[in-house]
């Protein structure tokens, strides 16, 4: 039975919460929060004790640790948690700082404890098809990839300052996603973007609107395109196109019924958000982290896929900056 510290009782750490509850393997003894009425909603329903987080992570009891705090409190907990040596599962992005997730990636490596960095949509079951798809030369080599990421509404302006850009917020994801789709780490990145959605995310020095070229050591190219806005739901597509044929994955809708009549055909509407989209692949990542923890193996994707795809994030937004593509090493 792994024991579980569940750092965070927000709208993440519910979904842990439950996802655990469901398992034979696992129980989450403690949890806690910032907002004591969260953590003592969550606990309840759990039948988990409040504690400190301090306390929860030293906690003789406790055998890994499930960060889903805010970014900016990862880089201690991860610290405090290898210290301890708490196996680690946290959330997207490991820290807004490349150095600071080098210098994670340092203690954790030192510590020798498990680290998996919660990039859920490589659980995803189509997306996680589509992988393996292309890994058994289905369609050949791989010349093309298109990823398409729409959220259904921008979030408000206060998220926008703090949240480190769209290529670190919400991009990440998505080139995290072109590294496990190719099996290759980009060496060119290329940026373009523009505030068309809301005027004052432009004013806050962001854009809500981007599209990036990516140039893997192969020659294939990578197009991602991100928006803030999608007025029919949340948009989460993926081509790849290669020598032998080309793979796709098309939005999830809310149902699968379909009316035809003679005004033509219509479907349900797009899942409308990630809680909802990607409810499979939480739960996918979590039995992941913890069948990892029951026989030894290492989880993936690592911390060293955390570190590489922040990497990636900077490297967009040096790009939007300077108007020119950026080398990656």
């Amino acid at each position: 039975m792994i024991r579980i510290g569940l750092l965070g009782c927000g709208r993440i750490g519910q979904v842990h919460g439950r996802t655990l509850s469901r398992m034979a393997q696992a129980r989450v003894v403690a949890v806690s929060d910032a907002v004591p009425a969260a953590a003592e909603a969550l606990a309840a329903s759990l039948s988990a004790e409040v504690r400190d987080s301090h306390a929860l992570i030293d906690s003789a009891d406790i055998d890994a640790v499930v960060i889903g705090t805010p970014t900016d409190t990862h880089y201690d907990l991860i610290h405090r948690a290898a210290a301890a040596g708490k196996a680690i599962f946290c959330e997207k992005p490991v820290d807004m700082s490349v150095a600071r997730i080098r210098e994670c990636q340092k203690v954790v490596e030192a510590a020798g404890v498990a680290f998996l960095t919660a990039f859920n949509r490589r659980f995803d079951p189509s997306f996680a098809a589509m992988q393996a798809a292309i890994r058994d030369g289905q369609i050949g080599r791989v010349e093309l990839v298109t990823i398409l990421s729409r959220d259904p509404a921008p979030p408000p302006i206060s998220y926008i300052k703090s949240s480190g850009g769209i290529f670190r917020d919400m991009m990440i994801h998505d080139l995290d996603m072109a590294r496990f789709l190719t099996g290759e780490d980009p060496v060119e990145v290329f940026a373009r973007g523009s505030a068309l959605v809301d005027p004052e995310i432009g004013a806050a020095g962001d854009v809500d609107t981007a599209a990036v070229t990516l140039t893997m050591p192969s020659g294939a190219l990578v197009q991602i395109s991100n928006s803030r806005r999608a007025t029919y739901g949340y948009d989460q597509r993926a081509e790849v196109h290669g020598a032998q044929g080309m793979l796709s994955v098309g939005n999830m809708p809310e149902t699968q019924m379909r009316l035809a009549n003679t005004g033509g055909f219509r479907s349900s509407p797009a899942m409308n958000f990630f809680l909802e989209r990607y409810e499979d692949a939480y739960a996918a990542e979590m039995n992941h982290f913890i069948d990892c923890l029951v026989t030894g193996t290492p989880p993936s994707p690592s911390i060293t896929d955390g570190l590489k795809a922040q990497m990636l994030a900077d490297a967009a937004a040096k790009s939007l900056d300077t108007g020119a593509p950026v080398a990656v090493s």
